[in-house]
């Protein structure tokens, strides 16, 4: 079984994701930390953002395993995966690594923001995951407050809202909802409330598959 959870930053579906991958045994791939990932090493090389064929060689030299995450999951590298991100190029090197990953036996969870319509249009299970920009701008907040980063709650909506416009405008792989995906908005819902949901949907996109 195959299940994509896509949606923009701070929507939850990493908390989904992972939940939902130790619920039902499969691996998981945060395919974000990927973009990351990248973008750190072009930081650590001295490259800028926007070179294609630096993003490129940082983009295969990369391990699914074993990231840096306190390192990776900082605000300064959000926002610069979302610019390494839009490079047609460099998400084209990633493609193949996510795809092999995806076709593990028994399958896996792999959440981002192109999984249910690029890497994965053929998973069993899709999810897209949202929230409203307050509510999102207010998770990322405490998650960097609990980290003993500096908060700037208004600094943090803004950077969400240009996420979510380089993100959706991008011309390679969008945000955005496959047709057939379940649209799962955890605004208003508690982590526990939110992945009871995302179970009710898996069983029961699993039952119509089943029938």
């Amino acid at each position: 079984m195959i299940i994509a959870i896509d949606g923009p930053a701070a929507s939850g579906k990493g908390t989904l994701a992972r939940r939902l991958a130790g619920r039902y045994a499969l691996p998981h791939l945060d395919t974000g930390l990927l973009y990351r990932a990248t973008a750190a090493a072009l930081f650590d090389r001295g490259r800028d953002l926007s070179d294609v064929e630096a993003a490129i060689a940082a983009a295969r030299g990369l391990a699914l395993t074993d990231f840096d995450e306190a390192r990776l999951r900082t605000r300064e590298m959000g926002e610069a995966a979302s610019v390494v991100a839009a490079l047609p190029a460099m998400r084209e090197a990633l493609i193949q690594a996510q795809r092999n990953f995806a076709q593990r036996p028994g399958g896996a969870v792999l959440d981002g923001r192109d999984i249910g319509t690029v890497i994965c249009p053929q998973a069993d299970v899709k999810i897209f995951v949202t929230a409203s920009p307050e509510v999102r701008a207010q998770r990322r907040a405490l998650e960097l407050a609990a980290r003993g980063e500096k908060v700037d709650y208004g600094a943090i909506l803004a950077d969400i809202a240009k996420r979510d416009a380089r993100d959706s405008g991008r011309a390679a792989a969008p945000l955005k909802a496959a047709p057939d995906a379940a649209l799962l908005d955890t605004s208003r819902l508690s982590v526990d409330a939110a992945f009871a949901e995302a179970l009710r949907i898996v069983d029961e996109r699993q039952g119509r598959r089943n029938a």
